[in-house]
């Protein structure tokens, strides 16, 4: 794998430009996700995507679409896309905003204590994700999923963080965080 710098970040160079355009097939070119329920890579920690592609390789997170993606690729490249990804600019939020659900979803925010982990202005850290500016679809298909305890090979605790929450609040939360400008 080679890895080149130019004045707007690392470069994956070929032969791993194949890898990259298979994954921007789906993740967009620069790494922000134009369909639906497949998250946006671009400004997400380094170390947070490290792990998950990790996960995915090892078959610990099972992501169907994913299958055999990942399969022989070295740490060493996981490590050049994960570099590759978080120094992509995240995309704009969606400018529109429902005011009332925005509001409701900023509260159960701040009430279910999310910027701990994902810091105050949910960019996230090490191997917490970027919650801010992510796409509101699969914002809410996480924490379905979380919630259900169906996030297997992800933190368990988000599960936990979720209880009590109706579907309407996850909504809301979805809502509000994609909205945020990923600072």
């Amino acid at each position: 794998m080679v890895l080149a710098l130019t004045a707007t970040g690392p470069v994956l160079a070929q032969p791993a430009a194949q890898r990259l355009a298979l994954c921007g097939a789906c993740h967009g070119a620069d790494g922000n996700s134009q369909l639906p329920q497949i998250p946006s890579l671009a400004g997400q920690p380094r170390v947070f995507i490290e792990n998950q592609l990790v996960l995915i390789r090892e078959g610990m997170r099972d992501i169907p679409q994913m299958k055999g993606t990942l399969e022989g690729v070295s740490d060493e490249e996981i490590g050049a896309l994960a570099r590759h990804y978080a120094a992509q600019a995240p995309g704009r939020p969606p400018a529109a905003r429902d005011a009332a659900l925005f509001a409701r979803g900023e509260s159960l925010s701040q009430e279910t204590r999310c910027g701990i982990c994902h810091l105050p202005n949910y960019v996230g850290r090490e191997q917490m994700p970027r919650l801010a500016g992510q796409r509101e679809d699969y914002l809410l298909h996480s924490m379905r999923m979380f919630k259900g305890n169906q996030a297997v090979g992800r933190d368990p605790i988000m599960g936990a963080s979720l209880q009590g929450l109706t579907d309407d609040d996850l909504k809301a939360i979805s809502h509000y965080l994609s909205r945020l400008a990923p600072m």
